[in-house]
């Protein structure tokens, strides 16, 4: 199993001049190679290989007006095309968009190999460096002078921030105990996620409790003149502030994703449609500072790490208008209703409650008969709701086991 470890670095001046001319060069051969890549496909209908752009590179650094190419470590540019190459073949089988064009004023990274880098008790020497790059470990339990990396990658934030991320190949981890417990998770605004034990776990709203802040700080920058070093100050701030933000939504996903993962052997969820909820102008902020996409992310791979099981049912099942108790289906169940009575059983449900339990029953369901819950996706098979016709209409409750008709 591969994983990776990201700590906070700090360059000395000349190493910061080094990995800065680095990833000048890094985001000038990502720029140019995909200009090439994009006019060679228009002029003549052909992708490019890995090898053809490699191709290509070499003869950028023999160009006069390129040669500056060649003072950096070459196996950062050669990683920036493999990086490219990857996502032109996520463009062609249609997981992502169109790769686009690098600007300075984003995150800057640049990966080394190990032919450009080298680990000798602790300390991380790069290419080009003649002294070690100095890093925080923060894993007590892993000796750092035991790792041995496969690829290192230095990167520097908006707001100036250094990091280093170093993957290491690692022994699989060994299975968590099995508590014979299943939950499904209902995600929501207000409270990030509601249990189908009935457990509620509210959202920090990272983003509005620094809103005021940020707001200042953007004031600021916006009477700042264009281009000017004082707009480059007040631009760090702002990034600095949104730093703070998203470290602090990341680790609190991180806890609560990992809480999750060490109660439950099951954990169920719906498949939610981030990207198309985030036109809804009025809820695009509030939305996008829940982090839906990374918690369902970090749950992927960490049941997946240690034995558990991650559930995802079809985004169109209504879990919110179906009632748990008797299968009553609602016409229609408007989004500031929070609470309703079933006008089939009488029983009162809590909205967010409710879809929790029926999103835990849809995917145990369709967990026993065996489809498959992880592909989503309009042209994708359906889940198993789906998969057989069911002639039940809105407003008429479906017949519980052992019920007869009348």
């Amino acid at each position: 199993m591969r994983t990776a470890y990201k700590c906070r670095a700090y360059p000395a001046p000349e190493q910061a001049a080094v990995l800065n001319r680095t990833f000048g060069c890094v985001r000038k051969v990502w720029n140019q190679v995909l200009e090439w890549r994009t006019q060679r496909y228009r002029a003549q209908g052909t992708r490019t290989s890995y090898a053809q752009s490699d191709r290509y590179l070499t003869h950028l650094k023999t160009t006069e007006e390129l040669a500056f190419l060649n003072e950096v470590s070459s196996v950062p540019l050669q990683q920036t095309l493999r990086h490219q190459s990857t996502a032109f073949a996520n463009f062609f089988a249609k997981r992502a968009r169109y790769p686009r064009f690098k600007s300075r004023d984003g995150k800057q990274a640049a990966t080394y190999t190990r032919s450009a880098f080298r680990m000798r008790g602790g300390e991380l020497f790069l290419a080009k460096m003649t002294r070690p790059l100095t890093f925080v470990w923060s894993w007590t339990d892993i000796d750092v002078a035991s790792i041995d990396p496969t690829t290192v990658t230095v990167s520097r934030d908006r707001d100036g921030t250094w990091y280093v991320s170093l993957t290491v190949d690692v022994a699989d981890s060994a299975p968590l105990p099995a508590t014979d417990d299943v939950v499904g998770i209902d995600l929501g605004i207000t409270d990030l996620a509601v249990t189908s034990t009935g457990e509620r776990i509210t959202n920090p709203r990272h983003l509005d409790r620094k809103q005021r802040n940020l707001a200042r700080y953007q004031r600021r920058m916006a009477r700042k003149q264009p281009g000017s070093a004082n707009r480059r100050k007040a631009a760090r701030k702002v990034a600095a502030m949104h730093g703070k933000v998203r470290r602090a939504r990341a680790d609190f996903l991180h806890k609560t994703s990992t809480e999750l993962v060490r109660r439950y052997d099951v954990i169920v969820l719906e498949d939610l449609n981030v990207s198309g909820m985030v036109r809804n102008r009025p809820l695009a902020r509030a939305i996008s500072d829940c982090g839906w996409s990374a918690f369902r992310t970090m749950l992927e791979y960490k049941t997946a790490r240690w034995g558990r099981r991650l559930v995802v049912i079809d985004r169109w099942h209504p879990s919110s208008k179906l009632c748990s108790h008797c299968g009553h289906l609602l016409a229609r169940l408007s989004p500031s209703t929070r609470r309703w009575t079933c006008p089939g059983c009488g029983t009162l449900h809590d909205r967010d409650v409710n879809a929790a339990k029926n999103i835990l029953a849809e995917g145990l369901s369709v967990t026993a008969c065996g489809a498959d819950v992880r592909r989503q996706g309009a042209s994708l098979p359906q889940s198993a709701t789906k998969q057989e016709p069911r002639p039940a209409r809105a407003g008429i409750s479906r017949l519980r086991a052992g019920e007869e008709v009348k």
